[in-house]
């Protein structure tokens, strides 16, 4: 700790800083502002969000009685100031790492965490809950959800806003305005309407004043109470709030502490139903380049904190996200139907270089998986073909209207699942380790897994060209592996897979990226004796069978490896060999997928190495299974 944070010094809990008077909290501010941006230059991460809710971080722990008052943020990267203030800040250069503090919060890390989210609009539905719970335990707890507005487009925020207006629990909302102002604080005038909306004074008055419309003929004091809401919703933007049983107050500066401190403390007094708190607040707040670029500064690698470079990867390879906007791009060129879309992800699908060049045929829904996809099935209705760009972990949210909108109709909807299999320092939220198993079940898909980048961009060619039912192509973060690139992708036969290497004993079947690793198994094995044949799956459905019966029937054990959870690709083929009856024959064989765990943040490398997926697990596997004396021990240097 430096002494340039004389204030955070003291402050190891929240309790600390409830001892500090009301003018030293823009100074503990300023302080773990500062704190926070050399955590996270040393670390990566999350920055932007964090930084514009520093002011609004300290009032809440300020006013509220935390840990005993819940205070729910939500998506989580927002949290990080939060994380500083509640014992953590010790901690905070081990962010995304292996062992250390989750990016987001998270339950178990925390008593100051009490719902964990990495997704985002959970925090009104998990709070109201939270309250009810208060309620029927006769309880008296304030309960504080934090969601952006980003968070707001989603409909879960809203479906939970209308029930907490017909239960009227005591919850409150903030809503962090931290892109698009609803509606822009206007200096002196709206704090000054803030604090009185917000007084015990007017709670008061509104209540004497529905007392008297009631006693009005029905017809009067129903108008006059619309009119007295809708002229409050015209001056402050409240009116949507107010129509789902939410008291509205603001906007108010959130980056200033006269103006949030009253309003957070009537808040917190007023006896009554939900209310929520308009705060205006701006992205990386305090840091001039993340001030001037938000989207780089969402999330950012390691960074010199003086000018805000960051460090730029050194890879010689684009990225599977590269790859797959510069194909679809190639694609739309020559098919003016192509049409893409992507839930509030435009840069980290590639989505932003293809509006860069057909602004009219792409489509950020914002933070809206599901709407995203039977938009997507509306569009395939009429003849176009729509690119639903979607992260595997963030599709899960759109299940039912991948079933009901999409493959029972047998739209072709075409679904380019980013972020697939295990994604590093973003840990369990953020793995796509479930999509192979939720689509492969769906009758009427095509699930395609790509195990380069070449493969990535006919794979891309393939989904363009399947016009009669709904497809999707699923592939990892990162840097692909260096291959030569095709000039223009060419669609693949339907169901059909690739022998890579031919062998005499062992098979092993890969699905997606860990080819590559299956290949270094086979080099392994091939210097113990053991003849192995490498093949590509592609498809994940429909499977290869004659590709598969081949394999089963000409070795002795037949491996399957696939970046996904149990119930994927091997259930598929497990399925197809019982049914043929090639198990009975005495085939060994040998399903290797994500075990059935959810694993912490750490290196790609390493998270691998867990799930047991990667080339050493592959040979002791294999040679576990064949427990054969003429297998050659490995030669040592």
């Amino acid at each position: 700790m430096g002494s340039d944070t004389p204030l955070l010094d003291g402050i190891h809990l929240p309790c600390d800083l409830r001892k500090l008077k009301p003018e030293q909290l823009q100074k503990v501010a300023d302080e773990v502002r500062a704190d926070m941006i050399n955590a996270v230059s040393v670390t990566g991460g999350h920055l932007g969000a964090g930084l514009g809710v520093v002011e609004l971080t300290v009032a809440l722990h300020y006013v509220f009685d935390t840990p005993k008052d819940k205070i729910i943020w939500d998506v989580g990267h927002q949290a990080y100031p939060h994380k500083i203030l509640t014992g953590r800040r010790d901690r905070m250069r081990t962010i995304r790492q292996a062992e250390g503090l989750s990016g987001f919060t998270k339950r178990g890390e925390s008593e100051y965490d009490p719902f964990g989210a990495a997704h985002s609009s959970t925090s009104i539905s998990a709070g109201l809950g939270m309250a009810v719970a208060r309620d029927l335990r006769g309880g008296d707890e304030k309960v504080v959800a934090v969601i952006g507005d980003g968070a707001m487009s989603a409909g879960m925020a809203y479906e939970a806003m209308n029930n907490a207006g017909h239960l009227k629990s005591r919850l409150i909302v903030i809503l962090n305005d931290n892109d698009m102002s609803i509606a822009p604080p206007v200096g002196a005038m709206s704090a000054y309407l803030a604090r009185l909306l917000s007084s015990r004074s007017f709670f008061g008055f509104r209540g004497v004043a529905k007392q008297l419309m009631s006693r009005l003929p029905k017809g009067v004091g129903r108008t006059a109470k619309k009119a007295e809401e809708f002229a409050r919703g015209m001056a402050t933007g409240g009116t949507l709030f107010e129509e789902l049983g939410f008291y509205y107050v603001g906007p108010i500066d959130g980056h200033n502490m006269d103006h949030l401190l009253p309003v957070l403390e009537n808040v917190r007094d007023a006896e009554r139903g939900p209310i929520l708190v308009h705060v205006v607040t701006k992205k990386g707040k305090g840091y001039a380049p993340a001030e001037a670029a938000a989207d780089k500064y969402h999330g950012v690698s390691k960074f010199n904190v003086v000018t805000g470079a960051q460090a730029k990867s050194t890879a010689a390879t684009p990225s599977y996200t590269k790859v797959f906007a510069d194909a679809l791009i190639d694609e739309a060129r020559r098919d003016d139907k192509i049409v893409a879309i992507t839930a509030a992800m435009p840069s980290g699908t590639g989505l932003d270089k293809f509006a860069a060049e057909f602004p009219s045929r792409t489509f950020d829904v914002g933070i809206a998986e599901q709407h995203a996809v039977t938009f997507a099935a509306g569009l395939a209705t009429e003849g176009y073909k729509p690119f639903a760009a979607i992260y595997s972990t963030f599709l899960q949210r759109a299940y039912d209207q991948v079933v009901h909108d999409v493959a029972i109709q047998c739209l072709p909807v075409r679904f380019a699942i980013d972020r697939a299999g295990l994604v590093g320092a973003d840990g369990p939220t953020h793995a796509g380790s479930f999509d192979v198993t939720y689509l492969a079940s769906l009758p009427n898909f095509v699930v395609m897994a790509a195990a380069d980048e070449a493969e990535l961009v006919h794979m891309v060619a393939t989904c363009a060209a399947i016009n009669d039912r709904p497809s999707a192509v699923r592939y990892p973060r990162g840097e692909g592996i260096g291959v030569e690139m095709p000039v223009h992708g060419q669609p693949l036969e339907i169901g059909k897979g690739r022998i890579m290497r031919e062998g005499t004993r062992v098979a092993i079947l890969s699905l997606g990226t860990r080819l590559q690793e299956c290949l270094k198994a086979a080099d392994e094995l091939g210097e113990r004796g053991v003849s192995v044949t490498v093949a590509d799956a592609r498809f994940a459905k429909p499977i290869d069978e004659d590709l598969i019966r081949r394999l089963a029937h000409n070795h002795e054990l037949l491996i399957t490896i696939e970046e996904n959870a149990i119930g994927g690709f091997a259930a598929q083929v497990m399925t197809f060999l019982a049914r043929e009856g090639i198990l009975d024959g005495g085939l060994k064989y040998r399903p290797m997928m994500l075990p059935d765990l959810f694993i912490d943040q750490d290196s790609p490398q390493k998270m691998y190495d867990l799930a047991g997926l990667n080339a050493a697990q592959i040979v002791g596997e294999t040679l576990t299974t064949l427990r054969h004396n003429d297998v050659k021990p490995a030669q040592t240097a």
